[in-house]
C-alpha cells in the first residue's frame, strides 16, 4: 500500500516542467473524493500497449502510426479488439485478438511498466489528507491490479472499477458514476484525472470536475490541464485546501 508522506504530504516538485497555470475556481474547495484513470495516468503503459498494436498491425502488412495510435489511446481492450477485427477483415476474430492483446501486455508491463512522475507522491498526499480515491480504467481487471502493483500503488484505492465492472466502457461515464457510488460521494463533488480524450469525456459525462494530463502533446477539454502530476502546481493546489 501506498505510504503517507512526511509531514504535510506535499507532492515533490517536478522542477525540470513549466508550471502550469493556476487551478480554476471548480478546484478551489477540497474535493469529496479523487477518482484516476490507470493507464498512462497512474502507471506508465501506454507505450507497452502501442508496442501490441503495432504489432498487430505490423504482422498483416498494415501501418501503424499517429493516427492509429490516437484512435486506440484510452479505449478498451473488447473495443480494441473489435477495432481491429473490422480492420484486420477478421470477422469474428475479436475474441483471439482480445486474448493476444492481454498476454502480450502483460509481458511487456512485467519489463517496462513504473509509476508516471509524480503519481506515487500524489496518491501518497492524498491518502496523508484522507481523500476517498478510486481508479476508473478501460483495462480488465487483470491488467489493472497487475499495473498498480508493479508501480507501488496497490492497496491505495478504496474502489477500482476496470471494464470487467461496468457495462458500458469509457467514453460512457458508466466507469466513473460507478467509482463515485462505490465511494459513496456525488459525482459533481469529485475530480477525475484523466490522459485522453475518451477518458475526459467519461468523466466529464459523469459530472466530475476534470484535471488532464495529456498522454501525448495537445489540448484536452478538461477543467485544468497539467503537463504532469509532478507539476508544482498540483502542490500548491493540495497546500490551498
Amino acid at each position: 500500500m501506498v505510504g503517507r508522506t512526511a509531514a504535510d504530504g506535499v507532492v515533490s516538485l517536478d522542477r525540470g516542467r513549466p508550471a502550469a497555470p493556476a487551478w480554476p475556481q471548480r478546484l478551489a474547495a477540497r474535493p469529496a473524493a479523487v477518482v484516476f484513470d490507470c493507464d498512462g495516468l497512474l502507471v506508465d503503459t501506454e507505450p507497452s500497449w502501442e508496442k501490441v498494436e503495432e504489432e498487430l498491425f505490423a504482422r498483416r502488412g498494415l501501418p501503424y502510426g499517429p493516427e492509429q495510435r490516437a484512435e486506440y489511446l484510452g479505449i478498451s481492450v473488447a473495443d480494441a479488439a473489435a477495432k481491429m477485427a473490422a480492420t484486420f477483415g477478421e470477422p469474428g476474430g475479436e475474441p483471439d485478438l482480445f486474448d493476444e492483446m492481454l498476454v502480450a501486455v502483460r509481458l511487456l508491463l512485467e519489463r517496462e511498466a513504473r509509476a508516471m512522475p509524480g503519481a506515487v507522491e500524489l496518491v501518497s498526499a492524498l491518502v496523508s489528507r484522507d481523500v476517498p480515491l478510486a481508479v476508473a480504467s478501460n483495462s480488465p481487471r487483470t491488467v489493472v491490479e497487475y499495473a498498480l502493483g508493479l508501480a507501488g500503488l496497490a492497496g491505495a484505492f478504496a474502489v477500482v472499477v476496470s471494464a470487467d465492472d461496468v457495462r458500458l466502457p469509457k467514453p460512457a461515464p458508466e466507469p466513473y458514476l460507478a467509482a463515485c457510488a462505490g465511494l459513496g460521494v456525488a459525482p459533481a463533488s469529485a475530480v477525475a484525472f484523466e490522459d485522453s480524450a475518451t477518458g475526459v469525456a467519461a468523466a466529464a459525462a459523469a459530472g466530475l470536475v476534470v484535471v488532464g494530463v495529456p498522454t501525448h502533446p495537445g489540448d484536452l477539454a478538461v477543467d485544468w490541464q497539467l503537463p504532469s502530476l509532478a507539476d508544482p502546481a498540483v502542490a500548491g493546489w493540495l497546500r490551498s485546501w
